[in-house]
Parts: C-alpha cells; structure tokens; sequence
C-alpha cells in the first residue's frame, strides 16, 4: 500500500470518527471517501444545518485538502414546516441577534430554500446572518446575496497591517500574506488545517471598511 493511499484510508477513518463524534450529525446517513486528501460526503440528511455540521466535522479533520459535498437535504414528509413559518423564524432569528441589523436585510424563501438580500456595514454581520439561518429547521439550503458596503473608504495599508496582526494573535502563523485590493482582503499561503483557514477568513471579514475576501490560501502541513 502506497503512502498516498494509507494517508487517504488515515483521512476516511478519521472523518467517519469525526462524524460519530459530533452529536449534531448522524453517522450512519453519511458516506465517506477520499482521493488525494480530497474528501466526498455523500448520503442525505433531514436538514441543512445537519449537512453544515457534517462538511464542518470533515474540515476539522487532519491532512483533508478539501470537501466536496454531495449530501442531499431531504425534509420529512410531515416536518410541518411551510415557506411562511421559515421566512417568520428566519425573521425573528435576525431581530434576536443584536449583532445583525435586520431592519436592513430581506429575507425570502422557496420550497424551504432561504435568499438573504440587503446591506450591512460590516463583513463579519454578513457571515452572522447567514450563519443565523442554516441552523433554522426546514432550511434546504441559504444563498446569501447581502452586500458590504462600508460608512467610510478603506484604508487599504492599515487594514493590510490589523489583520495581520489579528492573524497572528488568533492563529500564530506567519505563514498567511495578507493584501488589500481596494476594499478586498487576499489571503495567501498555506495553514495547517481547515479549521485555520477558516479562522483566516473569519479575521479578514472582520477588518474595517472589507467588502469582500478572497481566500487563496492552501491547506498543508
């Protein structure tokens, strides 16, 4: 047996352990391969953020290069759930949150399918309100079309700076450039898990006046 192919069967047993261990998804209804560090979930489950949590426990993972999702979300015949009662809970969802300005955002919904429209002065409120609504019940999925438009122009030298300093503190890795392109963050480099390159994102979102991240970062040892 090759390394490349040990390391893929390390990969799959650790995923499937993963899964297993996180209460919010059900092992069984997920199926597991992986190709080159690559993994394929595959399967369906009962909701959307059942499926998030899935793709997330195989992020968490060690060597995964990256997640192809394949899992279906098939509600219950008898959820009881309708587009109306979504769209009021997605509603009062955004109204608790007393970080997201919902008097700012719309939301819509079809066949259990949620669109996120409307204008936030802050990266990280966007991620918040999409995040709000994948954990609804009946949700199939979220797009999320909100726009970032900050009260003031960027500083485009010290939100390079800040962040930079932000990933250190948070991540301890040097290895992680950071640029600023007009009101775009550009993350390049590599980090060691999915985990930190989500936690790279997270921290670029959160700079001043950022209206859009690009995340070129690559996952390695």
């Amino acid at each position: 047996m090759t390394i490349a192919v040990e390391t893929d069967t390390r990969i799959q047993r650790d995923v499937l352990d993963e899964l297993a261990w996180d209460p919010r998804v059900r092992p069984d209804e997920i199926g597991v391969s992986v190709v080159h560090g690559v993994v394929t979930l595959t399967g369906w489950v009962d909701g959307y953020a059942r499926r998030w949590a899935a793709v997330g426990c195989a992020q968490r993972v060690r060597g995964v290069r990256a997640v192809a999702d394949d899992i279906e979300v098939r509600l219950p015949g008898d959820s009881g759930r309708t587009d109306s009662d979504i769209a009021i809970a997605a509603s009062r969802a955004l109204d608790w949150d007393s970080f997201v300005p919902a008097e700012r955002l719309d939301v819509t919904v079809a066949n259990g399918w949620v669109v996120l429209r409307g204008e936030v002065e802050f990266g990280w409120q966007r991620r918040t309100a999409e995040n709000e609504l994948r954990r609804l019940g009946g949700v199939r999925g979220v797009t999320n079309l909100v726009e970032v438009r900050p009260a003031a122009p960027v500083d485009g030298e010290q939100t390079r700076r800040d962040v930079q300093r932000a990933l250190l503190r948070g991540i301890g890795t040097e290895r992680v450039t950071v640029e600023v392109d007009g009101d775009t963050v550009v993350l390049r480099g590599v980090v060691r898990s999915w985990w930190e390159r989500d936690q790279a994102e997270r921290v670029a979102w959160s700079g001043e006046g950022v209206r859009a991240v690009r995340d070129e970062l690559l996952v390695g040892g």
